[in-house]
């Protein structure tokens, strides 16, 4: 499978499980990053995946680094947005710094990820768009009415793309993770993780690389009539 991949925030947790195994379908993949330089290098040393820095909630500075990207490695066949901040808070708490910071990384990120690579997929009939969105997206969380919006707004952007995409060959499907072992979720208290999983009916977390095979399906060449879809990936937790 010789396509170009993109994939924000794809150095590390779920992104870094999808650039791995994009990457072992034979995809020349570029992950970006947008802070910790350290743990993008070890990345790039450990797995030969080059990295880019940059902020994806800011469209000048996504559409120079993809034109970096496509310079470096040929036109992006592939887009998976995966970038995304959380900024929890109860509404009566939360502040319009938390909101924006949300909105901008996680709604607004995928707007300036996709829509620079978008003109080019419709001129070469074909494209891949994948949106990492979230169980909670779907049925909401305490705490995270904005990373809710967010991911909830991310289904919207992918159930119209299909439509626009579909007679130039282009897909745009999401992927809703429920609770999944990277390291943001390992880092919380044992009994905050144990109350979790108890309410898993496959009683433990996912695995990132569970991710990554949803969008491995997803992005191939055979899965083109799989379009405007949304793969629910929650141990049964969840169902739309």
């Amino acid at each position: 499978m010789a396509r170009v991949a993109l994939v924000t925030g794809g150095s590390r947790g779920i992104g870094a499980a999808i650039s791995k195994a994009l990457k072992g379908k034979g995809c020349t993949v570029a992950a970006t990053y947008a802070g910790n330089d350290e743990a993008a290098a070890k990345f790039t040393e450990e797995t030969g995946i080059k990295t880019y820095k940059w902020n994806a909630a800011d469209y000048d500075a996504s559409k120079a680094g993809i034109a970096q990207v496509e310079a470096d490695l040929g036109p992006i066949d592939i887009v998976v947005a995966n970038a995304g901040i959380t900024r929890d808070a109860p509404f009566h708490k939360m502040t319009p710094e938390q909101w924006k910071e949300v909105i901008d990384t996680n709604l607004t990120g995928v707007f300036n990820t996709v829509h620079p690579i978008w003109p080019g997929m419709r001129e070469r009939k074909f494209g891949r768009v994948v949106v990492i969105s979230s169980i909670n997206g779907q049925k909401g969380q305490f705490g995270q009415v904005n990373y809710a919006a967010t991911k909830a707004g991310d289904l919207g952007i992918v159930k119209s793309l299909a439509q626009e995409g579909a007679r130039f060959g282009i897909t745009a499907n999401a992927v809703c993770p429920g609770y999944i072992a990277t390291e943001m979720v390992m880092a919380v208290p044992e009994k905050v993780r144990e109350s979790i999983i108890a309410g898993i009916p496959a009683g433990r977390l996912g695995e990132p690389e569970e991710i990554a095979r949803c969008v491995a399906f997803l992005v191939d060449d055979e899965a083109g009539f799989v379009n405007g879809s949304t793969i629910s990936a929650n141990g049964a937790q969840f169902f739309v």
